[in-house]
């Protein structure tokens, strides 16, 4: 299969996923080891083509954006936004750069992500049971203290497989966020979080790639963009009437069949 073939369907992946509690890094390193696409360029192309998703957060909310950064003077509501958003972000963000080596060399692989899928989906149903009468419903209500408490549910999600998305929205809805606010307020922290790997990943790798990868990332990032903004869209509207059980049960099916494929060998 082509290179670009291979970045097509793995932007379309990546678009689907992002944002939804199944984890993207896990769906993409599972299709990864179906497409055997899976060295050193496969790693940083997983992580690079998610800018293409958190650009579609960006122009989704372009006009809250716009609104927030001309309040941004201090004690303005922008500020106060993403003055929050900061706080959610440094945790993982210092973690992450303390732990990525052992990450990336020891924790990606389908087992690894397996596990996570299936040990998520537990943990999401318990804390959709315990805090499903969660009130706060507008991501400005959320204070500093509880917007630290959701950066530390996020660094759940450097394991891959647990799911940025799912990790974030279960410590919104521990702190008192309704599932659709929690899950806003997810979008909104992907996006200093995102950049910040994938401008770590991309400069890394920028001065080693071929005219043909760089061809392959930009397709991957256009599907992720594309599938991306339909996917935000109806995810939310999903969870101002639904659940997140679903989603669970889907990562515990997934998480269940690709430990059976792995022990009988037929993806690694």
């Amino acid at each position: 299969m082509s290179l670009i073939l291979k970045a097509f369907i793995m932007g379309i992946v990546e678009g689907l996923t992002e944002f939804l509690p199944i984890s993207s890094t896990g769906h993409l390193i599972i299709m990864g080891d179906f497409l055997h696409f899976t060295d050193e360029y496969a790693k940083m192309f997983e992580i690079v083509i998610q800018l293409g998703a958190i650009l579609a957060v960006v122009y989704y909310y372009r006009e809250k954006i716009w609104n927030s950064l001309k309040n941004l003077a201090p004690g303005k509501w922008g500020y106060k936004l993403w003055y929050k958003i900061i706080i959610a972000f440094i945790p993982s963000a210092i973690l992450g750069i303390t732990l990525v080596k052992y990450i990336n060399k020891y924790l990606f692989s389908s087992f690894t992500v397996s596990i996570a899928l299936i040990i998520g989906a537990i943990m999401m149903i318990i804390v959709e049971n315990t805090f499903k009468d969660s009130k706060i419903n507008d991501i400005d209500m959320i204070d500093n203290k509880k917007s630290f408490w959701i950066g530390i549910a996020q660094c759940m999600s450097l394991f891959p497989g647990m799911s940025r998305s799912a990790s974030t929205i279960m410590g919104g809805m521990m702190v008192g966020l309704t599932v659709k606010t929690a899950a806003e307020f997810s979008f909104f922290l992907a996006i200093p979080t995102m950049f910040a790997a994938t401008a770590f990943d991309l400069l890394k790798n920028i001065t080693y790639m071929t005219m043909l990868e760089w061809e392959a990332l930009a397709v991957g990032f256009i599907m992720s963009f594309i599938v991306a903004l339909i996917v935000i869209d109806k995810f939310l509207s999903y969870l101002s009437k639904h659940s997140l059980k679903p989603f669970a049960y889907y990562r515990l099916i997934v998480g269940i069949v690709m430990i059976i494929l792995i022990i009988k060998g037929i993806i690694k």
